[in-house]
């Protein structure tokens, strides 16, 4: 069903967006402060230069379904939906600056103000979670004067459209990530009914942070991949050669693998070759900044859990008592070479908690080389705090902190009672429901 569209922000977001709804037969007016812009738009010139855009712009245009304005009313008025894309950009401080979005938002309410006509406000700017609940919806609603939930609704739809190829990318997203209420996220979809790709209805929240994780993902990648191109190429190795290995691998390189947000990583392999790889960068005067903060980094998550833990402990005035399931760097092995979990459990004991730990796998007895030589330097007592049982270790526990349980220790900890659960790596699944005390670490 064709939808009468006002898209505020002629950039190449706006200008791609308010195109290519427009070619798939709803009606749409763009907005923009820029006369220059509008005028060029209503002219059938798209402002920006993109790829196939002039074609969809002029043929837009001809058959009467895209207009331009440079007053919002003229477009929010007799619309049914309004698509923000103004720009948010860094202000000096580093914040984003939400100038032009409040202006854009105040103008839409004031032209909803008096009218009856249901409406639907989408905000595809990319905006920090809890921007649209704290400073989207309250704006409107004040201007409007208009209740959301009722004929007002508000969503957030985020756009992943490159610049070069952005006429491609609309027709062809990954997804489409709606946020907000039913009513809105119903709106939405009609407005992309014609997308052929797989729809997520998600929270507010979630649909503001993900362009975010998207993008800092991908300045990771190209920061990455131009490190150890500076390095290989001191080593004389060809990087670009080793990069098109790299990414053949779609089981643990270029996949879903260690991207669930949980707790740090450890074992034989990971530390040792992040260390050797600083020690290259040193021996041949390489900086390394992002590697260099990977060690540092996961080295924080072990002492911010600490750190969290006492403070639930501490809350919670029970007592002392903190049971740790899983001890080895992860489950199904008795592996504890840097193991986090050691780690964890050597600071919290120092921390004065009374600490009980249980590991299927983890027999100190048959401990031998590294494993035992960790074991003696970091936690030499071990055998008076590990628990065979895992209903024993957590008997009577205020924490109970989750990170390689088993089945039965998963049944032990939702039958503990525990004022308190940490989960640090989403063990406990749906059963998460049946406890109060539930703290996701990453979540």
């Amino acid at each position: 069903m064709a939808m009468n569209v006002a898209v505020l922000g002629l950039g190449y977001v706006g200008t791609v967006t308010a195109a290519c709804l427009a070619v798939k037969d709803h009606r749409v007016i763009g907005v923009d402060v820029d006369a220059g812009k509008v005028s060029a738009l209503a002219n059938g010139r798209p402002p920006v230069i993109e790829p196939r855009l002039d074609a969809i712009v002029e043929l837009a245009v001809r058959s009467d379904r895209l207009s331009a304005s440079t007053v919002a009313a003229d477009a929010v008025t007799d619309a049914d939906i309004t698509v923000v894309c103004v720009g948010t950009p860094s202000a000096i401080d580093g914040s984003t600056d939400l100038g032009q979005l409040s202006r854009a938002i105040g103008e839409v309410g004031d032209a909803l103000r008096g009218r009856t006509r249901p409406h639907t406000v989408v905000i595809r700017s990319t905006v920090p979670p809890g921007t649209i609940s704290d400073v989207v919806a309250p704006l409107l609603t004040q201007r409007s004067g208009r209740t959301l939930g009722t004929d007002l609704h508000v969503a957030s739809c985020p756009e992943f459209l490159r610049e070069g190829s952005g006429v491609a990318d609309f027709f062809d997203p990954p997804f489409l990530v709606i946020g907000g209420e039913e009513a809105a996220a119903g709106a939405v979809r009609e407005l992309f009914h014609f997308l052929p790709c797989e729809t997520y209805h998600v929270p507010l929240g979630v649909a503001e942070g993900l362009k975010y994780s998207c993008n800092a993902f991908h300045a990771l990648k190209v920061a990455f991949a131009n490190e150890l191109a500076s390095l290989y190429r001191r080593l004389g190795v060809d990087a670009r050669q080793v990069m098109e290995l790299f990414v053949r691998d779609t089981v643990l390189n270029v996949s879903p693998a260690y991207l669930r947000p949980g707790f740090a990583f450890g074992g034989s392999c990971l530390p040792k070759d992040v260390r050797s790889l600083m020690y290259l960068a040193r021996s041949t005067s390489t900086d390394l900044p992002v590697l260099d903060a990977v060690l540092a980094s996961n080295d924080h998550v072990v002492r911010d859990l600490a750190d969290r833990v006492v403070r639930r402990v501490e809350e919670l005035g029970h007592n002392r008592r903190v049971a740790l399931l899983g001890l080895s760097f992860k489950a199904a092995t008795d592996d504890l070479r840097e193991s986090p979990n050691v780690a964890l459990a050597e600071l919290l004991i120092g921390k004065g908690l009374e600490l009980r730990i249980h590991d299927p796998v983890v027999n100190p007895r048959r401990l031998t080389g590294a494993n035992l030589r960790q074991v003696e330097a970091r936690l030499p007592h071990l055998h008076r705090v590990l628990y065979d049982s895992p209903a024993e270790a957590v008997d009577g526990c205020s924490v109970i902190i989750v990170s390689n349980a088993e089945p039965a220790g998963l049944g032990a900890v939702a039958a503990a009672g525990a004022g308190c659960v940490f989960d640090l790596n989403g063990r406990l699944g749906a059963r998460i429901e049946e406890l109060p005390g539930y703290e996701g670490i990453g979540w």
